[in-house]
């Protein structure tokens, strides 16, 4: 489908969805977003759900001014994808031994590592493990609240987290194993946004805002060069966490199948909650996607289900009316709370039948029943990507 153009008091809403389905919480958002006095554009994904301050599934351009609430507190959160020479044919019948080696492997939930993982062992000697050391040097220039965490957020790196996050691995339509992940900048870049969005709120430019959660930094001023620097800094550890638990991964997978000689292709890796400075129309604009992936012409993306529901690996169509993104994953229809009150274990266990999980009441939030159909959000994009492989998930891990 094409979008559907919403009027917004400084930009018109493009809503690659039904405006009528999208709750009054987050079209009330969207259109308190369409009143910054700095935005240049705003387009929705149809993942679209209510969110702290901007909606997840957002898509905000703003010139000399970013709101850190739009980028969320998960800054850097994203997906990592790699196809491998197994197939359906490699696997065994019964998948829990597999999925207890690999929860071994990267921790969970609030589980952290013994020791920071070494760098060299997972990258090899190079541009990457320069970069690695280049991130910690930058450390002591990040704000203040967070320097006491420096050893936390080292043991950190190649740990899951909890919540939505995930590792997965899947089968394609031809068979194909693929190994997928989704996790982000872990309690530091938490602590970061959280930090900033309050500084932002203070700000005297920021008083008059219709909601104080869209409070920005502007241009050229201290406020924002501190954001910018944290920012950044959080988001490539966003994604050096998810390369150290992509190559744990895969070192599970080369010793489960030793026989096999198991050999990987390139990875896809994409942020889905940061912010790119990019140019439209002749500006420079700062796009800040919440929810939302880049998918500029023949850019690879990763659009993920739910735990019971398989997944799309994607290429971007290169669409400026949607400032080049496309959607990060299927969307709540439910709060995690509405979510508990309405299923149960037996629910949970109906729903990933086929697929080896946690089936407990702790993950009951993550049920695939209290997201949108991820076929759906994928019918809803189709002049912004292009379904490259659909994946399906044996194995699914949780925090």
């Amino acid at each position: 489908m094409s979008y559907v153009e919403v009027p917004g008091a400084k930009v018109p809403i493009r809503m690659w969805t039904d405006p009528a389905s999208v709750e009054d919480q987050a079209m009330q958002q969207l259109r308190n977003v369409a009143t910054l006095p700095w935005i240049k554009g705003l387009a929705v994904m149809p993942d679209v759900h209510y969110g702290k301050g901007a909606t997840v599934g957002s898509v905000i351009a703003m010139k000399d001014a970013v709101c850190p609430a739009a980028v969320g507190v998960d800054i850097g959160c994203g997906m990592s994808a790699v196809k491998t020479s197994l197939t359906a044919n490699d696997l065994p019948g019964d998948l829990s031994a597999l999925r207890s080696k690999i929860e071994r492997a990267i921790p969970v939930g609030v589980g952290l590592h013994k020791e920071p993982v070494d760098p060299g062992r997972l990258y090899g000697f190079g541009a990457k493990e320069a970069a690695y050391d280049d991130l910690w040097q930058r450390f002591d220039y990040l704000a203040d609240p967070v320097k006491s965490r420096r050893e936390r957020a080292a043991k950190q790196v190649g740990t899951l987290g909890g919540g939505n996050h995930f590792v997965e691995f899947c089968l394609d339509q031809s068979g194909s194993v693929w190994l997928m992940l989704h996790s982000g900048s872990r309690n530091i870049g938490n602590e970061l946004a959280n930090f900033h969005i309050e500084v932002a709120r203070g700000l005297s430019h920021n008083q008059g805002l219709v909601d104080r959660d869209l409070a920005v930094f502007l241009a050229a001023t201290p406020e924002m060069d501190a954001y910018r620097n944290d920012l950044f800094w959080a988001q490539e550890y966003a994604k050096f966490n998810r390369a150290a638990m992509m190559s744990l991964f895969k070192e599970v997978i080369r010793k489960e199948f030793r026989k096999a000689k198991v050999s990987f292709e390139r990875e896809i890796s994409c942020h889905h909650n940061y912010v790119a400075q990019e140019r439209y129309d002749g500006m420079e604009l700062l796009v800040t996607r919440k929810g939302a992936i880049r998918a500029g012409s023949g850019d690879y993306g990763i659009i993920p289900g739910s735990m019971g529901t398989g997944s799309y690996i994607v290429k971007g169509l290169g669409n400026e009316k949607s400032f080049n993104s496309a959607s990060h994953g299927a969307g709540r229809k439910m709060s995690r709370t509405a979510a508990k009150k309405r299923f149960s274990v037996r629910d949970l266990a109906e729903q990933t039948k086929g697929v080896e999980c946690r089936k407990d009441s702790g993950v009951v939030d993550e049920i695939p029943g209290a997201y949108k159909s991820i076929e759906q959000v994928i019918d809803q994009q189709t002049d912004l990507v292009e379904v490259v492989a659909k994946l399906r998930q044996v194995i699914c891990i949780k925090g």
